[in-house]
């Protein structure tokens, strides 16, 4: 089969979440549609980010917000799944021709 018949046969992408507001990002992280751990690390860099700002400079609010809102949008791209698969097969196969020599230790 050709590029164009498998790219035909992919499933649609689905739309992507509205993620405006923080309850909107909570909502999606309590969803599961980020990485394991990325609900209450949220939650966390957000308090830190509310703690050191001041009343007219919520930047760090803001950065955290786009953060996690990107980390939200890359799980929900339907090749974000392959790509790490590719990247973890790559790095196996390059352990197996390349292990390390004696002495040193694998890291992982």
């Amino acid at each position: 089969m050709d590029d164009l018949g498998r790219r035909a046969r992919k499933p649609p992408v689905p739309a992507p979440l509205p993620l405006r507001t923080i309850g909107e990002v909570r909502a999606a992280l309590r969803s599961g549609h980020a990485s394991p751990g990325d609900q209450e690390s949220f939650e966390a860099d957000l308090q830190r980010a509310l703690e050191t700002s001041s009343e007219t400079d919520l930047s760090a609010v803001a950065a955290v917000i786009v953060d996690y809102r990107g980390r939200i949008r890359l799980r929900q791209d339907p090749d974000f799944k392959i790509a790490v698969q590719e990247g973890l097969d790559l790095a196996a196969q390059l352990k197996q021709q390349n292990p390390p020599s004696r002495g040193e230790t694998a890291r992982g």
